[in-house]
């Protein structure tokens, strides 16, 4: 029995040494991660359609909207005299926009987004009549129909008060557009499949090659440029797939991005990437606070002296300057290193920013700093 245990527990401590050698790094990742194949994409499909059954929160009166209203009554038959005036309360334009996936096929079925282009204030409870949704070539690739599913709510009442809550005017279908086209693509066609990375990078690509060429030999890939890796594809098309299904899922090491400090003056967001070092240098930073209060005082003139009350200003100016701390980098301060400087300091975001600005122009930091 003891030995039996022992033997378990040298197993168990073998399987783990194997699972520790055989895990990728930590900067690794699937090549379907990191890449998408050029050719196979999503495209967007646009239309313009009606909503009808609206409570009384359609459009009030529109011309265009009275047009498509007529046009619609025209196709079922129905001839209405121009000089006759059209209630539409209960119907809104809209527009209509899906995205349709790479390899979609005829009759299958893809949710849409429904949202008003007039004076509508809800699309709630209301129901999208056929419409057809193109693609950028003018082809109708979709057709559109059902009953939306609205997030917001408005109500509003006859004073004039308002209550909205998220928006109204928007609503989605799932499963609403039944797919009528089929987009036509190369996949089946094709010699070699060129692999775009999401973010270019050479390092990146030269992983990517070597280990694409390490599965199946020398050749097999070639890097075209820093985003995008050509490799061969087999000549019989029933192999493409598990051929396919075998790269995407090879773990790649990707190369360390660029020495980056990105700022966003409207928000005061501050991202500092890792490779960000700084050169030896002191730094000081001071605030000068400037306060202004006002408060008045009245002038009471002299009994029987014929004057008048009068408000007399009375302000009064406090400058209070803060002492400011120094901090100072050595060769090859880190990341780590500025934030603790700066925890220590207590620096606001908008302070922080004018100190990287400073930073930046006195040569110091080895990286780039870009302000969004």
């Amino acid at each position: 029995m003891k030995l039996f245990k022992t033997f378990s527990k040298v197993v168990l401590v073998g399987l783990a040494l194997s699972s520790a050698c055989l895990a990728p790094s930590a900067n690794a990742a699937r090549l379907k991660d990191i890449a998408s194949i050029q050719g196979i994409r999503d495209n967007q499909l646009l239309g313009y359609g009606l909503v009808v059954g609206l409570s009384g929160t359609g459009e009030k009166n529109s011309k265009f909207t009275e047009q498509s209203f007529r046009s619609m009554l025209n196709n079922f038959g129905i001839k209405i005299d121009e000089s006759t005036s059209l209630k539409i309360k209960d119907v809104a334009p809209v527009a209509i926009h899906a995205t349709m996936p790479a390899f979609s096929k005829v009759g299958q079925t893809i949710d849409v987004t429904v949202s008003a282009i007039g004076e509508a204030q809800s699309l709630r409870g209301g129901t999208l009549l056929q419409t057809m949704l193109r693609g950028v070539d003018g082809n109708v690739y979709a057709i559109a129909q059902g009953s939306l599913v609205v997030g917001g709510l408005g109500v509003e009442g006859a004073d004039g008060s308002k209550v909205t809550v998220n928006t109204p005017t928007v609503g989605r279908i799932a499963n609403g557009a039944i797919i009528e086209r089929q987009v036509p693509d190369n996949f089946a066609n094709t010699d070699s499949y060129v692999f775009n990375l999401n973010r270019a990078d050479f390092t990146t690509a030269k992983n990517v090659v070597d280990a694409i060429n390490d599965l199946y030999g020398d050749g097999a890939a070639v890097a075209e440029d820093s985003a995008s890796i050509r490799v061969s594809a087999p000549r019989d098309p029933s192999k493409r797939v598990a051929y396919l299904s075998t790269l995407e899922n090879i773990d790649i090491d990707q190369g360390d991005d660029a020495a980056r400090i990105v700022v966003n003056s409207r928000t005061g967001t501050i991202v500092i990437g890792n490779n960000v070092k700084l050169k030896p240098v002191a730094v000081t930073h001071g605030g000068l606070t400037v306060t202004v209060t006002e408060d008045p005082r009245v002038s009471q003139p002299n009994s029987f002296s014929q004057g008048q009350t009068t408000v007399v200003p009375d302000s009064q100016i406090n400058v209070e300057e803060k002492k400011g701390k120094m901090f100072k980098f050595d060769t090859g301060a880190t990341l780590d290193d500025l934030v603790r400087a700066v925890n220590q300091v207590g620096l606001a975001p908008g302070d922080l920013m004018s100190v990287l600005e400073a930073l930046d122009k006195a040569g110091a930091i080895d990286g780039k700093l870009e302000i969004i």
